[in-house]
């Protein structure tokens, strides 16, 4: 079974959208990573409906499936980075966050995206850890019910450095949410990489009944750091025959090429990714 790779645009913030959109088609993407943000796809501007509109009728004519990111680092707050998270200290934070994540499933639900991806945040000072994974459980619920009643995956993306940082971790929300339908999980392979015991590929396939999103690059161990393929230390093939066992067991997302800070080189990477992606995948099935 073909895997269905995307290309997340957060990596190409060099290019207007619809040039990314067109050069991902180009090249062959099934897909892409949307990222909300200033830049592309303004979550915060006005008519949001009508760009969200003429934005499907662009992927329907290029043929490109979607995700919805909102791991913008400055789309709320302009000096602080991913602030202010489901964790905020400030209520009316907190609020701001939940309002641009249910923003953010209405418009995955009007662009036919497969899921909406999000994140909990980093403990603020001061929090103790019980306090924390309550308040990110309270937080969630008003947007796992707009998601529920959408239709729409919420995949929830373990993040080194966050309260939610490790699969481990994802497994402890479900089990405070009542293990909700809506509520899935954004599988990072670098993430797992840096942070997991187990390899990329043992972590696919534990995760499998979860997954709604994966996201994927090359990392380090113990290294926060997205690099392009074969600059870190992943074994990739054991990786993409454990995505295909997952295709071949329901997953019908995509798999996003996750490379934020190289936008500079943006096309190049692009190109340059899916080509060692397919490579690999077809040597997986020689």
């Amino acid at each position: 079974m073909t895997l269905r790779f995307a290309y997340g645009t957060n990596g190409l913030t060099d290019l207007r959208l619809d040039d990314a959109l067109f050069l991902l088609a180009d090249l062959g993407y099934a897909g892409v990573g949307l990222t909300l943000d200033h830049m592309h796809f303004d979550p915060m501007a006005a008519d949001l409906s009508v760009r969200t509109s003429r934005l499907a009728h662009t992927l329907a004519i290029l043929g490109l499936t979607v995700t919805v990111e909102t791991g913008a680092r400055y789309v709320l707050h302009p000096r602080r980075k991913h602030g202010p998270s489901l964790l905020d200290p400030d209520p009316d934070g907190r609020a701001a966050r939940v309002r641009l994540l249910v923003r953010a499933v209405q418009t995955a639900a009007d662009l036919g995206a497969h899921a909406v991806h999000c994140f909990s945040g980093i403990v603020p000072e001061g929090v103790d850890h019980d306090s924390a994974w309550k308040r990110l459980a309270d937080e969630l619920a008003p947007v796992l019910d707009a998601a529920s009643g959408l239709g729409v995956p919420l995949a929830v993306e373990p993040e080194p450095g966050h309260l939610l940082a490790t699969l481990d971790d994802f497994h402890q929300l479900r089990h405070l949410l009542g293990s909700p339908d809506a509520l899935g999980l954004t599988l990072d392979i670098g993430h797992c990489q840096c942070l997991e015991p187990d390899p990329p590929a043992e972590c696919v396939r534990a995760a499998a009944p979860w997954v709604r999103h994966v996201q994927i690059e090359d990392m380090r161990r113990g290294v926060h750091e997205h690099l392009p393929f074969g600059e870190g230390d992943i074994d990739f093939p054991p990786v993409l025959d454990a995505l295909t066992e997952l295709t071949c067991t329901g997953y019908q997302g995509l798999i996003t090429v996750e490379l934020p800070r190289h936008s500079h080189a943006g096309p190049t990477l692009a190109e340059g990714s899916l080509h060692f992606l397919r490579d690999l995948e077809g040597g997986a099935h020689a």
